[in-house]
């Protein structure tokens, strides 16, 4: 088979031409059944069909005989065909036809034969006429009503029923036999009965022919006779039966008795094993598929109260013969060697005959280079003109097997068979498909490249199949551009390109929603629509699945449909459809129509809608097969219309009780015809539903039985797989019970092998699967389904294709090798396995390779295996292993496996990778600063990937954003220090250190000095933690009384950081207490030390395998504006756990992580505004991890990065410019002063009091009251107000006319205004004085 692409580049199959371009020998390619069985009232239709080059010629035997067609004038052959047609238009009789046929297709390169097709004619004859005498029985006697349907062909379907065509009941008492008799273990008063009618169904002519029924009287008696168990069927003591491999086993016990006998069965020298089913009441033991294993003694044992007895049945399994390896055709190039297998297997052995074009092999010319060795034919050095058709015929006395084979000799360079620079078009991220099939002799190595370059495509996110088609298992936008397939062998080579588009799927954004529009508004639904740009789009609109016509009222534009004025005839579901050539989006909503109506009463006032009422007096009436009408009266809407009506139905024989939907209806109907299903009691009621919501079910009708018919329905999903090597399970979904359509229903299971032409097999049960025994390994099986009842089966299903079980492959692949390693890849080379052996679907060649050693030594590797797959079915598979280790000893081998197992391992190959870069340095920390060097050491790197030669530094200052000239310094391996000479003492340096092996320098590990103010201070500990392939330095400084952590954030570019201090209480003494923090050239931090602590360097630890019990959870993140509390809960032993704070910015994908002691942390120095991704982690095992948090900093006013605030020149300036103020304020107020605005007085210091006393002459008296004195630079006022300056001089002393001194100051501002109360606004000088405020500043 080929695999293909329909328009939406979903896979599909086809099977190959059925005429190559190639000289071809016949092949049968249809056949009817070996035994065939015709209905007499059609034509007889014997099916032969063949294709080969030349079309070949038929020609058929009839009884061993030759069958001259054209002289039987009712015999007709098809065009192009063997198949034979025989008319009985013009008289004649079926039964003079029935033989054995055989078909042969000859042409110039050989002959094939069909089997042996035995042609019999249908028969089911009339029930022999009777009269039944009534039977009767004393209650709690045996009986047996005998059946003897007439026999037919095939022989009929027999079962029970009364007058009512209702089954007869049947239960451990009761219950018919294998041979169709009803059977009475004791016959009750209640089985009295005058209709149990046994009835014949014969398949071909889908007829029922009933028996005359039985009239059953029952004596009764006071007291019934308890008797021991006798058996009715079988009689005696043993009996035996010899049933054929493959066919269902059934084995029969009843007994009679009172009380009624239990069954149970036994197997001498063992259990019943799992493919053994009791049925009818354990009266029937069944084996569906049986093999030799069921072969035995078979034990069934009747017992009741007052006794028991046993009845032995002998099975013995014979076998027709069955395939082991089928002979498959061969197409050979000159000189060529191939071979025929034809082997089986049965009971007796098979014996085995060839044949060449239908002929014994024995009687035909001789070949030299064909030797026939019991089942197999070997050829060697083939040349042309030896193609010929061979048959295999195995037989014994249960039957026989015929299969074709054909023998091709071509000499053929590679054609390709599909058609040229083929477009294809799919949806981006769908499975895809590009279809390359040909052909050639020798076969031909086929191999895919895309847009012409690189090597061959397969493995990873390809696939190539055997048949040349390539699989695309992600189609992605990278994926288009064009594909090219090249065929060759040794004669030449063929190329076909395919042009593949990938697009963007179409969907529609903004679906159409329900809605209820007021009649007479407009409604509008949307629509809108994302496409690929590159197809055009077609939108189209349905009404309940209906087109909708668009006329001069409804307006549809790109995005939505409009309905002006709505009436009730636009309501329903609204369907928006979008397609493309490829792919296609739907979306639907419903329209509800209401409308208010005024009282006739009261124009303005509305009524109120509600649910309607339930309809009433429900009528059945026109009864059929499988529909009735049903017409009801609809009840009061409460003025919404009633939009539809649902009819329910519930049934009394699988749910009782249960009401279901049957139909929906529109709200203008109330009689309808209701489609019914067959063997339903059915009854029915009706609810109706408006825009305000569904009335209540009405009262129920009277109910209707249907008549029993054959099911409709196929069982869905149906599949077969092996669940072991040797079987295969045949499984599907059952119908439902209203789907049965009559009385015990069963499935009809038929399967054969693919692609072999053999006969079906198949079992009829009861159960939803069925387990095909004995299977072979992997192989390919058709199969089909279906349901069938006591009136007849249902309609078949598609024949789908199932597979048997996989086994483990039996063969390794050889020779692994390597080639050109590499320092982290290696390319791997192998020859693969025998297709054959791989016993299941080919899944992938797998290699295991783990990490023996470090050629650095001393250097302890983790050796855990790992794998990689590679699918690969060309002849000289290759493959590269990635991600190795550099300079390390690596071990591998492969295997190759199946879906389900992996087969034995290959060679076992030792490999070393090459030198390269080595890893980023460990640590790299400033351990000393002083005013005048500083001191660096670091630590050599954990994989140093090779032998290190030496250490590379570089160093420039830093200034901001300003940066000075590199300065490179390298040094030994052994060096792990540098002390650098400072010429300045407030220069910032930043360090860069990589380690280099033979091939060159590693990844860079940097960190910045500390600012020259930290001088003196304990060493700080300093972190050194990876950031986006830059290190950034933190350090830590201990303090007295609490653990002060402050973790800083990655920086954004460009990088500054504020310098924070932020404490975090922990409750862990002995834990020295720290403060991280972070420094900038112009920041000072003042920190007072206890105990300087020498600095120690953080070492990474090997993770270690974690206690499953011990979790981190409940990480919780309180932010600010530049900071954010961290809290979690953790259950690790106490004092012994760190951790690893990770938290990563959004807007740049910066990442720091950083170690930290015991929760609370407060996280200082973030961006304002900022979104950031959180987590903590075991420092000790990082696979122990608490879930990622996502927070966001608050925005905050923007402050300087640097703090001048405590730079002595910025003080002193501020202080000259405080002086400078204070000066020209004095002399502002002075100036102010003396133009008369305030009074001038001798004694500065003292108050006035709070009313100026008035003296005989005029003038004001100036004195104070200490008893009234108010406080320096305190105000009084009467109002609590305080009095306003006035500018205008006219409300003081008399008439209006100031009086000035002759420096011109104002003597009269202190005299009483006109018009005003004396204890009015009269205020302490010593409060408004300006000057005072400046005497009390300084």
């Amino acid at each position: 088979m080929m695999v293909i692409l329909n328009p939406f580049g979903i896979p599909s199959e086809r099977p190959r031409p059925s005429l190559l371009p190639v000289k071809q020998p016949p092949t049968i390619v249809k056949q009817s059944l070996k035994d065939y069985i015709v209905d007499p009232r059609d034509n007889i239709i014997i099916e032969c069909e063949a294709k080969g080059n030349p079309v070949p010629m038929f020609s058929w035997r009839r009884n061993g005989k030759f069958f001259n067609v054209g002289k039987d004038p009712r015999v007709t052959m098809r065009k192009r065909s063997g198949t034979l047609e025989i008319s009985f238009r013009s008289g004649g009789r079926p039964e003079d036809y029935e033989g054995e046929y055989q078909c042969f297709a000859s042409n110039d390169f050989g002959t094939a034969l069909t089997n042996k097709i035995l042609l019999r004619v249908s028969k089911s004859p009339l029930w022999p006429k009777e009269v039944l005498e009534p039977v009767v029985v004393t209650e709690g006697s045996p009986l047996v009503l005998s059946c003897n349907p007439p026999p037919g062909l095939p022989p009929p379907l027999t079962f029970w029923m009364n007058s009512n065509m209702m089954s007869i009941a049947q239960d451990r008492r009761v219950s018919m036999g294998l041979n169709g008799d009803l059977y009475f273990s004791n016959v009750l008063a209640k089985d009295s009965q005058t209709d149990y009618s046994c009835n014949a169904r014969f398949l071909f002519t889908h007829t029922i022919q009933q028996k005359n029924p039985y009239t059953l009287k029952v004596q009764t008696s006071r007291k019934v006779t308890e008797t021991p168990p006798a058996f009715l069927s079988p009689t005696g003591t043993d009996s035996s039966m010899m049933v054929l491999r493959g066919e269902k086993l059934q084995l029969e016990c009843i007994a009679s008795g009172v009380p009624t006998p239990s069954i149970k069965w036994f197997k001498k020298g063992g259990d019943l094993n799992q493919k053994v089913k009791l049925e009818n009441y354990n009266k029937t033991l069944q084996i569906d598929s049986v093999s030799e294993e069921d072969a035995g003694e078979y034990m069934c044992m009747a017992n009741n109260q007052i006794g028991s007895i046993r009845h032995s049945i002998y099975v013995q399994v014979k076998a027709a013969p069955y395939w082991l390896d089928k002979p498959s055709n061969l197409v050979l190039a000159p000189n060529e060697n191939g071979r025929l297998v034809c082997r089986t297997n049965g009971n007796p052995k098979p014996d085995i005959q060839w044949l060449v074009n239908g002929e014994p092999i024995g009687s035909s010319l001789p070949n030299p280079s064909r030797e026939v060795v019991g089942d197999t034919i070997i050829f060697r050095s083939v040349q042309t003109g030896s193609s010929a058709v061979y048959q295999c015929n195995a037989s014994n006395q249960h039957g026989y097997l015929l299969a074709n084979a054909f023998v091709s000799i071509l000499d053929m360079a590679p054609r390709m068979l599909g058609p040229k620079n083929q477009l294809i078009k799919v949806i981006e991220n769908n499975r895809t498909f590009l279809d390359c099939p040909f052909f050639g002799s020798p076969l031909p190595e086929l191999r895919w490249f895309k847009n012409g370059q690189g090597s061959g495509l397969d493995g990873g996110h390809y696939r190539v199949y055997i048949n040349g088609t390539l699989e695309i298992k992600r189609a992605l936008a990278e994926d288009q551009g064009t594909y090219t397939c090249v065929a060759s062998n040794i004669l030449g080579k063929e190329e076909n390109q395919v042009r593949l588009e990938v697009k963007e799927p179409t969907r529609i954004v903004r679906a159409p929603e329900h809605q209820s529009a007021i009649r007479g508004t407009m409604a509008r639904f949307d629509c809108r629509v994302k496409s690929d740009a590159s197809l055009p789009i077609t939108v189209t609109w349905l009404k309940d699945d209906k087109p909708l016509s668009l006329g001069w009222r409804l307006k549809k534009d790109e995005d939505s449909l409009s309905i002006p004025s709505v009436n009730e005839g636009d309501e329903g579901v609204y369907t928006c459809t979008v397609k493309t050539e490829i792919d296609q989006d739907t979306a639907s909503a419903r329209l509800t129509v209401t409308q208010t109506s005024k009282s006739s009463s009261n124009p303005t006032a509305l009524r109120s809608a509600d649910r309607p009422d339930p309809p009433t007096d429900l009528e059945l009436s026109d009864p059929a097969a499988s529909s009735i009408r049903l017409t009801w009266i609809p009840g009061d809407d409460h003025n919404s219309p009633v939009t539809r009506f649902v009819v329910q139905f519930e049934e009394d024989h699988w749910e009782r009780g249960k009401w279901q939907n049957l139909s929906s209806y529109p709200g203008d109907l109330n009689s309808v015809v209701l489609q019914l299903s067959p063997f339903i009691n059915y009854q029915f009621r009706v609810l109706a539903v408006n825009s305000v919501g569904q009335s209540r079910p009405s009262r129920p009708s009277q109910r209707y039985q249907t008549s029993p018919a054959p099911p409709d329905t196929i069982p869905s999903d149906l599949k077969g797989w092996g669940t072991n090597k040797n079987n295969m399970e045949i499984s599907w979904e059952p119908l439902l019970d209203t789907e049965r359509n009559g009385p015990n229903l069963k499935y009809l299971v038929w399967w054969r092998r693919k692609d072999t032409g053999e006969d079906w097999s198949n079992v009829t049960t009861e159960k939803t699967k069925h387990i095909v025994q004995d299977t072979e390994t992997y192989v390919p099986y058709e199969i089909k389904l279906q349901a069938k009842n006591d009136i007849g089966p249902g309609p078949e299903s598609n024949i789908i294709t199932g597979y048997s079980g996989e086994d483990k492959p039996t063969a390794p692949p050889t020779d692994l090798r390597v080639f050109k390693p590499e320092s982290t890849k290696v390319s791997i080379h192998w020859t693969p396995v025998d297709p054959s052996t791989v016993q299941g679907e080919f899944k992938e060649y797998r290699v295991y390779y783990w990490r023996e050693a470090s050629m650095v030594k001393g250097l302890h590797v983790n050796k855990e295996k790992k794998t990689k797959g590679f699918y690969s079915t060309v002849a000289q598979p290759t493959g590269i292993l990635t991600d190795l280790h550099p300079y390390s000893h690596y071990r591998m081998f492969m295997v190759v496996a199946n879906t389900r197992y992996e087969g034995p391992p290959s060679n076992h190959v030792e490999f070393y990778t090459k030198e390269g870069v080595p890893d980023v340095p460990t640590s790299l920390k400033i351990v000393q600063r002083s005013t005048d060097y500083i001191r660096l050491e670091w630590e050599k790197p954990v994989e140093p990937n090779g032998i290190l030669i030496g250490y590379t530094l570089k160093y420039q200052t830093v200034n901001g954003s300003q940066v000075g000239r590199m300065v490179i310094e390298s040094f030994l391996p052994n060096v792990t220090s540098y002390k650098l000479r400072l010429p300045d003492r407030a220069l910032r340096y930043k360090f860069y250190l990589a380690a280099r092996t033979q091939v060159g320098a590693g990844e860079v590990l940097a960190v910045e000095s500390p600012h020259f103010t930290n001088e003196g201070k304990s060493p700080p500990r300093v972190l050194n933690t990876r950031l986006c392939g830059r290190a950034h330095k933190h350090t830590l400084t201990p303090t007295d009384d609490s653990s002060s952590t402050t973790v800083p954030p990655p920086p954004p570019p460009p990088p500054t950081t504020a310098s924070t201090a932020i404490s975090t209480s922990t409750t862990t003494p002995p834990t020295p207490a720290t403060m991280i923090t972070t420094t900038t050239p112009t920041a000072t931090t003042s920190t007072t030390t206890a105990a300087p602590t020498a600095a120690t360097p953080v070492v990474v630890t090997s993770t270690k395998r974690a206690d499953k019990n011990v979790v981190i959870w409940n990480l919780t993140v309180e932010p600010n504006s530049n900071y954010a509390n961290v809290s979690w809960n953790h259950n690790f032993p106490g004092g012994s756990s760190e951790f690893q704070l990770e938290f990563t910015l959004d807007s740049n994908g910066s990442m720091s992580s950083v170690p930290v002691k015991q929760p609370p942390i407060k996280l200082a120095g973030l961006i304002e505004g900022a979104k950031y991704r959180l987590r903590v982690y075991s420092s000790e095992y990082h696979s122990i991890s608490s879930k990622v948090v996502t927070f966001e900093t608050s925005t905050a006013y923007i402050k300087d990065h640097v703090d001048i605030a405590t730079q002595g020149w910025f003080i002193g300036l501020m202080c000259a410019i405080a002086l400078i103020i204070l000066i020209l304020l004095i002399v502002c107020f002075i100036k102010r002063s003396r133009g008369g605005k305030y009074p001038v007085r001798d004694k500065k210091d003292l108050p006035l009091e709070g009313v100026d006393q008035k003296g005989e002459d005029g003038s004001f008296d100036y004195h104070s009251d200490e008893d009234n004195k108010p406080l320096q630079g305190s105000q009084n006022s009467l109002d609590g107000g305080v009095k306003e300056s006035d500018d205008s001089l006219v409300d003081y002393g008399e008439g209006g006319d100031g009086q000035f001194n002759e420096d011109g100051s104002f003597i009269g501002q202190y005299t009483v205004k006109k018009d005003k109360d004396e204890t009015e606004g009269n205020e302490s000088s010593e409060a408004t004085s300006p000057v005072n405020a400046i005497y009390s500043l300084a």
